[in-house]
């Protein structure tokens, strides 16, 4: 019999050239998939079930499990294999350039989606708004910003230059029509190589200044501040966001800044270091950035173990080394550290195991004798190396991170809401049946003027209570800020004193982060203490109202207090600022200032310009957004019940939707249909 061989047709790869173990490390993803499902399911069979305003808050649950999209940021050093990792996450190894010219400034999102073949389903591209290209231009980005107020006139003049020479590009790229493209979004129902290529790769210079051709290389990528493309991959058994940062240090400091908005809306990060040069104290930009963040939210991957001429004998050594500079600079010493290769993973990808050069082949042989055992007897050579890659065991650890940190807290969320609607339905038809409408329109209109009176009496003083609890943190930030300050002009004048103004000085401004982290992370604390407090006391007013107005017939109704929201990561605190710089920044404002008093008085100038940032995000914007977090958390809750309570008022007056439903010949089955969904959501919640 002939066999034909399987050829993928989008990359000409031989089906038997693949690894069969694709989603290896992805099990507990796998799992929670075929959770979700269930619990959609229950909540599908209770909407079929259920009056029309109870409807709407199962509808809206189902919406939000179906949004459900984990994110996993890729942060670390330039050229450590970033983006040939996410490829290989991916299971797509020619996916993204992995050649990204290092003024790039885009952080590259991956959606994927389930799917049997690899498809490229649409691509969204972001553009600059003109407020931060004027501060590019104008002031020339953070780094200009800093060497103006540190009078670092050589450095000043050295970013002058690169930006007049980045705008002259985008001139010639561009042409009139680069103002109007500001601000604005390209959106394409498709997207390959060379789309992505015009948008994030640094390309040659051309002389066209239309925009009719639009396949030149880097035509928008001076621009280009964030690039979303959606896509199937064989590999992930759920809605998975893969975010390709660029690397942390740059002239303008975009990327960091941009790096640090895409950490926030991740609660997971992979930090990912190149094994030659590991973890250096020439990486604490990226230090700073992931000191501020708990050893939970942290996977270290330590890639290209491919070009160590011993990886049996040299990854210990480099873990060691890792653990050392994550004790001595404060970051999380208890993430965890993964070694491998993507190298070797898209060359398995590929079907190019036999083109290893001979570097690598060398450490793929010395890192199987030192890994190999008996559990891989049987595995074919694909799989043995696509396990050496270090990439399932990368899966396993961002998946079980996924689904502890997220996933499950998120399913017992909607089981919680989704039996308190539930249970509210069967208590109105309780109400129905029994027809105790305890008084009739009038009383109902009582009754929701109670509670719409409870909403507001609860969600005014949580607002209040949360401000305190914030304003708190502000008091105690500006301390923290005022005493750093203080501390660092005491220790400038007694250098003074002691060395004279000739001696250069340092100050590491390490313990004013400290010190904000720790008055962060008591605010996030207090926060969360409110608000439960609140949500209890709501979901205990709101069960009286309900029993004093109805009666034995509700007492079934199982209300859930909130999940409190948890307050994002103070990561605004990694940004540079002008104290972490080395000499060459101190040196022309050190030989610019004369006098003691002079340099006391410069030097606060200096922190205060230099610090405004990243005290207005967490101050402000951090702190804004946490308040509003737990105050919708909770305008949630009310609004659930509020379509509880209507339905219970539509029955009571002896009608409303379940009269037809729950009479006749369908009501037992209809009944049997709701307990079968109810034992369903319980499970999600015991």
């Amino acid at each position: 019999m002939h066999m034909e061989t399987q050829i993928e047709s989008a990359t000409d790869i031989r089906a038997s050239a693949r690894p069969t173990n694709l989603s290896a490390g992805l099990e507990p993803l796998a799992a929670f998939a075929r959770r979700g499902r269930r619990l959609d399911g229950a909540l599908a069979a209770l909407h079929d079930v259920s009056g029309e305003r109870v409807q709407r808050s199962l509808t809206r649950l189902q919406a939000e499990l179906a949004a459900f999209e984990p994110s996993v940021t890729l942060l670390g050093q330039v050229k450590s294999g970033k983006t040939s990792l996410i490829n290989a996450m991916a299971g797509w190894a020619d996916l993204l350039p992995s050649d990204v010219n290092p003024w790039t400034s885009v952080v590259t999102s991956l959606h994927l989606e389930p799917g049997g073949t690899r498809t490229e389903n649409k691509a969204s591209f972001q553009f600059m708004t003109e407020e931060e290209w004027d501060r590019l231009t104008t002031k020339g980005g953070r780094i200009g910003e800093m060497a103006g107020r540190a009078g670092a006139g050589s450095e000043l003049q050295k970013i002058r230059t690169q930006i007049e020479e980045m705008r002259e590009r985008s001139r010639q790229r561009l042409g009139r029509k680069f103002e109007l493209l500001m601000g604005q979004k390209h959106d394409y129902g498709y997207f390959d190589k060379n789309l992505i290529e015009r948008y994030i790769c640094l390309g040659d210079d051309f002389d066209d200044d239309g925009l009719g051709e639009l396949d030149e290389q880097g035509r928008f990528a001076d621009i280009t501040r964030a690039a979303d493309l959606y896509l199937n991959s064989q590999s992930v058994p759920h809605r998975l966001c893969l975010r390709d940062t660029p690397g942390v240090n740059d002239t303008f400091m975009m990327r960091e800044q941009i790096t640090i908005q895409a950490i926030r809306d991740s609660r997971i990060c992979v930090v990912v270091l190149s094994a030659g040069q590991a973890l250096t104290s020439v990486d604490m930009g990226l230090i700073r950035m992931i000191s501020n963040l708990k050893s939970r939210e942290v996977v270290i991957f330590v890639n290209r173990i491919d070009e160590l001429a011993d990886p049996a004998n040299q990854i210990a050594e480099i873990e060691a080394s890792i653990r050392q500079t994550l004790d001595t600079h404060h970051g999380p010493q208890t993430a965890e550290i993964i070694f491998g290769s993507a190298y070797w993973a898209n060359k398995v990808l590929t079907g190019g195991m036999e083109d290893m050069d001979a570097t690598s082949s060398a450490a793929l042989l010395n890192w199987a004798e030192a890994s190999v055992n008996a559990t891989h007897a049987k595995a074919t050579p694909q799989n043995m190396v696509w396990e050496l890659s270090g990439l399932p065991a990368l899966n396993r650890a961002v998946s079980e991170r996924i689904v502890t940190d997220l996933g499950n807290p998120l399913l017992a969320r909607i089981a919680a809401t989704a039996t308190t609607a539930a249970t509210g339905q069967q208590a109105a038809n309780a109400v129905m049946v029994q027809g105790d409408g305890g008084g009739g329109g009038a009383h109902m209109h009582d009754i929701r003027t109670a509670f719409e009176d409870i909403c507001r009496t609860h969600l005014e003083t949580l607002e209040v209570e949360a401000g305190r609890v914030l304003d708190g943190f502000r008091d105690r930030a500006d301390r923290a800020h005022a005493t750093f300050t203080d501390r660092a002009t005491h220790a400038l004048i007694d250098h003074l004193e002691k060395w004279g103004e000739d001696c250069h000085w340092e100050y590491d401004p390490a313990g004013l982060r400290m010190l904000l982290r720790s008055a962060y992370s008591v605010m996030a604390s207090r926060l969360q203490t409110t608000a439960q407090t609140r949500y209890e006391g709501a979901v205990r007013d709101v069960a009286e109202l309900l029993y004093d107005s109805f009666g034995p017939a509700v007492e079934g109704i199982q209300l859930a207090v909130p999940e409190v929201p948890q307050p994002a990561s103070p990561v605004a605190l990694a940004q540079s600022i002008a104290l972490d710089f080395n000499d060459s920044w101190w040196a022309s404002w050190w030989r610019r200032t004369r006098g003691y008093k002079a340099f006391a008085k410069q030097f606060r100038t200096l922190i205060a310009g230099e610090t405004q940032d990243f005290m207005t995000q967490l101050k402000t914007v951090q702190t804004a957004d946490a308040q509003a977090a737990v105050l919708a958390r909770l305008q949630g809750f009310f609004d659930d019940q509020r379509d509880i309570l209507l339905e219970i008022a539509d029955c009571s007056s002896g009608g409303g939707d379940m009269q037809a439903l729950f009479t006749g010949d369908q009501a037992g089955q209809r009944q049997t249909e709701t307990n079968t969904a109810l034992e369903t959501l319980r499970s999600f919640t015991e």
